[in-house]
């Protein structure tokens, strides 16, 4: 049999409803996307400050929930031109595919496939030379490429995204947060003072009530200090240059990312750009004066230029072009919590939040900041969907600043090590290889799959991990390839989930033929037509589950799967013609068997996967009760 290679194809399905022929990733307008006012109104369900990187895949996920009312401000008259972020991790990139722009961002962005390593020449001590190349992924830890791409393109694309989605969020430009009171008894109870900082009306306040608020503003966050919350840690003790330059050098690997150390202890980051001339440059300015002076701050760019030409002797730098360049300072701080709530023994729910650097902030050297702050967005924006909907306790939401917050901590202790390495002098390691050991060692954190949330009322225990050692409970779901059925595409499973807000059932059946009475006929049977299933939890949509996707993957090869004798379950009637969606159905391919490859039990299982892509559950498909269970706290209706 031939060998069959995943590949992707359009997975979106878009005739259930009627004939369409415009761009089916621009979903009809409902609910708040209707009549969205086209000045900020008084009163929303959330209001997200900032149009950062959290804040943008926040109003990414909410436009999936055109019965809330969101709406972003951003102090800024206009888009984000110029990014300071560029790294893009693979584990965001996998959450790009959910949002529907990871193939096009990947073809624009410069894609990362090895880092070179550079030291003193042991000869000619004064002069670097290569000492190691990496690969960038040798283990293999994701399909998906690691990236660099312009956050402001970034920021684009989550725009295009939130404004497509039904609700139909675009952001309000031209708004500076001042400050913001809670009135726990109002239906409104966050009272948001905004002041204009462009058009007619700059420097005049205004005020919006909120269900919920979520400060997405940055490092200098005014949300976080208006609940109370402080940065702690370490202070800065050594400071960086950043320059995106377009330059003419013999230095070889310039188009490669690396890290270099010189002789003089001096180093730099190089991080080449998309577009294919452009590159960045962290260039080590030595430590903060103790006196607290920001004269390192002040550093003009040819003090920058000509430390990065010291650093790189005997190769040489002539930069024709300045993009954009920095000073920062690498300090190292995390808020305690990420919510308004100081004491949760209290038993007061969270209405305000704060995302990404407005509560870790740490060096820009792992490439990390961006990417944790989409991850921090992502998990809380969902959850305020599924509250704001009705369908979901208040009580989901303190799941995210004890999920976020021992993220960053674990962000932050890393760069730590990863940091100080950078900023040693050579002579300095015990060992010669020490810097590219610890890089291969480690990257799998800063690619993004080191998450792992622990039991909590969306995740459950790992009493059956067995069954399904290849998606560890509380790590992100590891796609891996299957065939549909229907049409014999081979598909990656995990590139198929939408960040739609909804929960993924993988049922993987047990080994039984499709024509055979077995246990994945009772399971189906179970789905279908029990009042504690949770395709029960919520009113449907004309035969669609509102709040969940169930696949099949069966066994055998496609060929010897009728599909006709699958289930009704996973073969539900969609729209308003009630067609039979015949795309929830897998087999295994034969030189790539998806049983094998994330080691599941032949007996079946059933993996359960939160809408942020991560894991909730595995069990048996005998386990109906307690999967039953598992949602019954999650779910406010029907169960």
């Amino acid at each position: 049999m031939p060998s069959h290679h995943v590949y992707e194809v359009d997975i979106m399905q878009f005739h259930h409803y009627g004939y369409v022929s415009h761009d089916p990733r621009i979903k009809p307008a409902a609910g708040s996307g209707v009549s969205r006012a086209a000045s900020l109104p008084e009163e929303v369900d959330v209001l997200i400050v900032g149009t950062g990187p959290a804040g943008m895949i926040m109003a990414a996920q909410l436009a999936q929930f055109p019965e809330v009312t969101t709406r972003i401000v951003e102090r800024r008259a206009g888009r984000l031109e110029i990014g300071h972020a560029d790294g893009i991790q693979a584990r965001s990139v996998e959450t790009f595919q959910a949002f529907g722009f990871a193939d096009r961002i990947t073809a624009e962005a410069y894609r990362i496939t090895e880092m070179a390593f550079w030291k003193p020449d042991i000869s000619q001590p004064t002069c670097i030379t290569r000492t190691a190349r990496t690969p960038d992924d040798p283990a293999g830890i994701s399909e998906f490429p690691h990236l660099i791409v312009n956050q402001a393109r970034v920021l684009d694309y989550l725009a295009e995204a939130a404004m497509n989605g039904p609700a139909r969020i675009r952001p309000d430009y031209g708004f500076a947060f001042d400050s913001l009171h809670i009135a726990e008894n109002d239906e409104y109870p966050v009272t948001v003072t905004l002041r204009h900082t462009a058009g007619e009306q700059e420097g005049l306040s205004r005020t919006v009530r909120a269900k919920y608020v979520v400060g997405c503003d940055g490092a200098r966050s005014g949300v976080r200090s208006a609940i109370g919350c402080t940065l702690a840690g370490d202070q800065a003790n050594h400071a960086w240059g950043v320059m995106d330059v377009l330059a003419v050098t013999d230095f070889p690997d310039i188009r490669t990312k690396c890290a270099i150390q010189s002789h003089s202890g001096g180093s730099i980051l190089l991080i080449p750009r998309e577009g294919g001339h452009l590159f960045r440059m962290y260039v080590d300015l030595g430590e903060v004066p103790a006196d607290g002076s920001n004269k390192v701050r002040e550093t003009p760019i040819d003090t920058i230029i000509a430390k990065a030409n010291e650093i790189m002797h005997p190769y040489h730098l002539d930069v024709r072009h300045v993009a954009w360049h920095s000073v920062y300072e690498v300090g190292h701080r995390l808020s305690d919590r990420f919510d308004d709530v100081e004491n949760p023994d209290a038993g007061r729910l969270p209405r305000v939040f704060i995302t990404g650097d407005a509560c870790h902030t740490h060096s820009a050297k792992a490439g990390q900041g961006m990417n944790v702050s989409m991850q921090d967005g992502f998990n809380l924006g969902w959850k305020l969907g599924h509250v704001l909907t009705g369908v979901s306790p208040a009580s989901l939401l303190s799941t995210y600043s004890a999920e976020r917050q021992v993220v960053a901590k674990n962000l932050i202790d890393f760069d730590k090590q990863w940091s100080s390495m950078m900023a040693k002098r050579p002579e300095e390691f015990e060992d010669p290889s020490e810097l590219e050991d610890f890089y291969m060692r480690t990257i799998e954190f800063p690619a993004g799959f080191m998450t792992e949330y622990q039991p909590s009322m969306i995740t459950g225990e790992t009493t059956y991990q067995a069954l399904a050692a290849g998606f560890p409970v509380g790590k992100r779901f590891k796609s891996a390839p299957a065939i549909r059925v229907c049409d014999a595409n081979p598909l990656q499973l995990g590139h198929l989930a939408e960040a739609d807000g909804r929960w993924r059932l993988y049922v993987f059946a047990d080994s039984a033929a499709v024509d055979t009475p077995s246990a994945i006929d009772e399971f189906a049977t179970w789905l279908k037509t029990s009042p504690q299933s949770p395709l029960q939890v919520a009113p449907q949509t004309e035969g669609v589950s509102t709040w969940f996707d169930v696949k099949v993957i069966y066994q055998q090869p496609h060929e010897e799967v009728d599909i006709t004798r699958v289930p009704d379950a996973f073969k539900p009637e969609v729209g308003p013609f009630a067609l039979v969606n015949l795309e929830n159905v897998f087999g295994c391919l034969p030189d790539d068997d998806i049983f094998s490859a994330r080691s599941i039990d032949r007996h079946g299982a059933v993996v359960v996967v939160r809408p942020d892509q991560y894991v909730a559950h595995v069990l048996p498909l005998s386990a109906t009760e307690e999967l039953a269970a598992f949602f019954k706290p999650i779910f406010t209706v029907g169960i």
